[in-house]
């Protein structure tokens, strides 16, 4: 599994130019799973997500949490992270896990 996590003070996604999630302050997560994840892998990204301390106290020092702050979580699955392109021109994607 990796994941792509970036702060924000607003995220959407919009599919066919219709919105279809948004979010404010909060987190975007690009989520690339691989076949040989499991159900322990997924819980503890999840933890270690909401307890990441990235955003910033009142002194300006990253000490908070998305929980910390009440932010919001937007996901979005991309099989793309788990691309191979050690060899040749096309990228591999053998290692993400099926739609």
């Amino acid at each position: 599994m990796r994941l792509l996590i970036q702060r924000t003070l607003e995220a959407s996604v919009a599919i066919g130019g219709t919105v279809k999630s948004k979010i404010g302050q909060g987190v975007l997560v690009l989520a690339g799973f691989e076949e040989a994840d499991a159900e322990d892998d997924l819980a503890w990204a999840a933890a270690k997500l909401v307890r990441l301390r990235i955003f910033a106290d009142a002194q300006g020092v990253m000490n908070l949490s998305v929980q910390d702050v009440n932010g919001e979580v937007l996901i979005v699955s991309q099989f793309t992270l788990h691309a191979q392109t050690k060899k040749g021109n096309r990228p591999s994607y053998i290692r993400a896990a099926r739609p």
